[in-house]
Parts: structure tokens; sequence; C-alpha cells
């Protein structure tokens, strides 16, 4: 088509419009495109580069970038380049990385026999196992120490796992009694000073016999736990790193080793599932420089689900009253322009209400009333996973009221009408037959609502979100569900590990992988409420939805 006839045609519009629908898919795509390429990259295992030095040094690590160098007014500005190596041996040298300009290097090679430790501690670990010692005693060295290693990472992650176990079932649930016997022993003190309790000598005295029991247990417990603990740690790998000095490694401490200059494609591959599933299922360490996101991951989607369940029937009766109770007049007017203005509010002040409001006012009220015997320490008066889904619920509420007023509206009027003249009252009506038919726009606003609560990371700061949370908000004791837990939080993980972490080009890496996991946990979502929202179209196709 010639473009000027087009012009001529008024068809400029299309190209107008095309063009911009390009640019907005070309900008989301690069987007996408920069998160994945450095997020899901990092868990590839790179081969490990020996690198002398023309002063006679040697260093080796994983290669990272390479850049030029400037040196502005002079010929070789931009000319030469410099090289980064993840040196790891954090503990040995004092750094992770290091930069090095390639003029100054002699020589580069890839050895075999030199192993990548991930550990739980100061970085990963980088050099050749020498020796294997089970105690005192040397049970393997050489290659033999290197053919050992797999099967004592093994033992490793099931000595962690009976070390997890005792720690935080048998141990856990022993302490969770404890706490209990100490919180029903301040009730009765509590209403000894309210008068009127009568004799409580014999329910102390249970008490205090449950108590001693349990107390008896846990120095059981603490005896087993250090047992435990000193077989797992007898068995040790002493390594040799290319400058020459000796590190002595725990073998409960390794989470994985690997040759990294001679692995095959396959093993590779493998290796890269490994970290990609230990990131998913682990909890973080090393500041949240290292391990996984699990506990993140469960406090997102948990919060959305408590937020979902909260602004769902509050924005839908709100909506029905608009639509389909209130007179409309200047008053209704007022209350439509107030909640589409509210839906510009800045996040942050929602996070300000949410402390003052519920966080303060309702969760200490809840606390006076039915934990007196806790305080001075708050119970559901201080941030938690509950407070935090109700201030998102109160920030998204707007969207969801707008969505479902649209989806009443959008309900043919013929419907109701038909409904009433079969006999069924106002509220049969609306239930039965409005409701149904306008479910598909209502979950268009709950899709919108999800969308940004996922995100959202200012008014978690104030109301319950930390850097590290000891515990889920659910476990296997009663209740079960602890909506006053404090929770980790995908996007606030994304600020932590990027901008307060201690080691940030060590933690740069994990804030674009945790984004792709962010982005896929909220399509995923999404994709639900999607799929909930096609199926009930196709059941009631009236809708305009």
């Amino acid at each position: 088509m010639d473009l000027r006839k087009a012009f001529s045609r008024g068809d400029h519009l299309v190209w107008l419009t095309g063009s911009a629908l390009g640019i907005s898919l070309l900008m989301i795509l690069g987007l996408l495109l920069v998160i994945l390429t450095n997020g899901l990259g990092i868990f590839w295992p790179s081969p490990i580069e020996q690198v002398t030095l023309d002063d006679g040094s040697i260093v080796a690590g994983e290669p990272m970038q390479r850049q030029p160098i400037p040196n502005p007014g002079q010929p070789d500005h931009l000319q030469k380049h410099r090289v980064q190596l993840k040196v790891g041996n954090r503990d040995l040298y004092g750094f992770d990385f290091k930069w090095m300009d390639e003029a100054a290097i002699a020589k580069r090679e890839r050895p075999s026999g030199i192993y990548l430790v991930e550990r739980s501690e100061y970085g990963p670990l980088i050099g050749t196992p020498v020796r294997v010692l089970e105690g005192e005693k040397e049970v393997a060295s050489g290659a033999d120490a290197a053919a050992a290693l797999a099967g004592l990472v093994d033992k490793a992650v099931r000595d962690r796992r009976e070390v997890r176990a005792i720690e935080k079932d048998e141990i856990g649930a022993v302490n969770y009694d404890i706490e209990r016997i100490r919180l029903q022993r301040r009730k009765l003190d509590y209403r000894e000073k309210q008068g009127g309790a009568g004799d409580l000598s014999a329910s102390r005295r249970k008490l205090d016999e449950r108590e001693t029991a349990l107390k008896a247990r846990y120095a059981e417990l603490e005896e087993k736990l250090a047992k435990r603990m000193e077989g797992a740690g007898s068995s040790r790998v002493v390594f040799r790193t290319v400058d020459g000095q000796v590190k002595e490694l725990r073998a409960f401490d390794m989470y994985r080793a690997y040759p990294a200059n001679d692995l095959s494609w396959l093993g590779r591959a493998r290796v890269y599932a490994s970290r990609l599933w230990g990131f998913l299922a682990d909890e973080p360490r090393e500041a949240n420089t290292e391990g996984g996101i699990f506990p993140a991951i469960f406090g997102t989607v948990m919060m959305v689900f408590l937020m979902s369940l909260a602004v769902v029937p509050l924005g839908v009766l709100a909506a029905l009253y608009l639509r389909e109770y209130a007179k409309q007049g200047l008053l209704v007017r007022t209350v439509r322009i107030a909640v589409n203005n509210l839906a510009g509010v800045p996040s942050i002040v929602f996070g300000v209400f949410g402390l003052g409001f519920f966080v303060y006012f309702v969760g200490g009220g809840i606390d006076r009333i039915f934990f007196p015997e806790a305080l001075p320490t708050p119970t559901y008066g201080t941030g938690g996973i509950l407070w935090a889904s109700m201030t998102l619920a109160l920030l998204t509420v707007p969207v969801v009221i707008v969505a479902a007023e649209e989806a009443l509206a959008a309900v043919p009027r013929s419907m109701r009408e038909a409904s009433l003249a079969m006999g069924a009252t106002k509220f049969q009506t609306i239930l039965r037959v409005v409701l149904p038919a306008a479910a598909p726009g209502i979950l268009t606003g709950l899709i919108l609502a999800m969308a940004r609560a996922a995100g959202e990371v200012a008014p978690l700061m104030l109301t319950g979100v930390v850097k590290l949370a000891p515990e889920l908000p659910l476990d296997g004791f009663f209740p079960f569900f602890h909506l006053d837990r404090k929770f980790m939080h995908l996007g606030f993980h994304i600020y932590d590990v990027g901008f307060q972490s201690p080691n940030v080009e060590a933690a740069k890496p994990m804030v674009y992988t945790t984004t792709v996991f962010l982005l896929v946990i909220v399509v995923m979502l999404n994709m639900t409420a999607i799929t909930v929202r096609n199926y009930l179209r196709e059941k009631y196709k009236t809708s305009a939805f």
C-alpha cells in the first residue's frame, strides 16, 4: 500500500496505533529478555579459569564479565580490557570477586580436577580436594579424596535433614509446649489479680509437673542433637587452592561439589537442575545472598490468597449496594468519585493506615481482650501476615468495586425482570441471576487486584514483612494457621537483596532470579483466575466481560 494514499484516506491512525503497539510489545519483550537472561543464567555451572599474572601470582575463578578500561584523553581509551573473576574463598582472601587487566595476564587455562564447593557460609570454595578425614584419621587422599566428595555431599544432605527434624520438629514441639505453659501461668496470675478466681494452686502444680517433664525431654533432645552434630561434623575434607593455601571444611557444611572443568553437557544440566530446585525449595542463607527463596514464595502466595478472601466480598458488596440498592444522586456520585480517587492514593499511605488502624488499634484491642496474659509482648498488636493482607485488600478494593459495578451494569435488564416475573425476590434475583452473570467481570477486577498486590512492597514494610522469617505462617502446631506471624515476600526480598545486602556483587544475580519467580507466580495466579473466568463466561454468555 502506498503510504501517501494511506495517509490521505486517514489510515495514518492504523499506522500510528500499530506502531505504538509494536513499540510497547518490544519494550515488554526486551524487559523480559533481560530479566530471564540475567536471572536463569546464574544456575548454569561455568568452567573455572586459572589465570597466571605477570608477577607470578595465580588466581582461579568463574569468569563473570569483561569491560573496556576507560582512559580519557589517551590513545588507548577503551582499547584495553579487564576481566572479572568470581574467586570465592572469601574466608581466605577477604573478597569474592577480583578484577585483572588483560595486559597483566601471562597465561589462562582451565585445569582438570579443580572443584567448586557450595557451602553454608563465606560463599563458594574453589580448590582441589587433597585429603578426607574421619575424626583424626585420614581415610582418603589424592584422587580418592575427589571420588569421595559425592558421597560426602549426599551424607551431608541426610545429616542436615535429620538435624533439622530434631531442631524444628522435636525440640520445636517441646519449646512450643513450654511457651504455652508460660502463658497459662501468666493467665493464672492475671486471674488472681482480677480476684474471684478461687484456689489455683492445683492448676499451678499441674503446670509445674508438665514443665518439669518437658524440660527433662528438652535436655534429652539437646543431648541427642549434640551427638548427631558431633557425628555429622566428624567428616572433613581438606582443600588446596591454586595459590597453595589449605582450607579444612566440614562435610556437613557442603551443599554441592562438582569438578567445574570436567563436567559433560549432561553433567552441567544436572547441576543446573539441582541448583534451580534448591533455589525454589530451600531457605535463604548468607544474608539472603545464597540458598533458596521458598519462605518468600510461600509468604507471597499466602498473602495474596488472604487478600483475595478479604477484598472480593468487600468489593462486591459495596458494588452491589451502589448499583442495585442505593438511590442514584449526589451522594452516590460523590462516593464513586471517592472510590476512583482512592485508587490513586500512594501505597505507602495505605501502609501507614494499616499500621495505625489494623496493627495498633485492632491488633492491640485483640491482645487486650483475648491475650492479656502475653502482654506487654504483643500477639496481634504487631505486624503480621493478616494485617499485611488486610492493608493490601484495602489498597485494591477500589479496583474490585469499579470492575464489579461495570459487570453488574452489563447484566441485561431483561434477566432481572424475568426473574422477578417468576416470583423471585430482589435478593434471590441478585444472588442467583445477577451475580453469576456478573462473575466474569468480578473476576477481572480480582485479577487486576492480585497483580497489583503481589508486587507491592511499601505497605508491607510497615505491616509485617521481614528480611528472614524463622517460621512459616502455616505449620503443624495448633491452630496450624498462625496469622499473627511475620512473613517473607518476594518483592521485599528483591529490595533487600538488591539494596541492603552486605555483598552487592554476589547478590546482584539473586535480584534478577527472584524477579523471574515473582513474575512466574503473578502469571500463575492470574492464569488460575482467568481459567475460572473463562469457564463462567462460557456458562453465562450474556456477560460482556
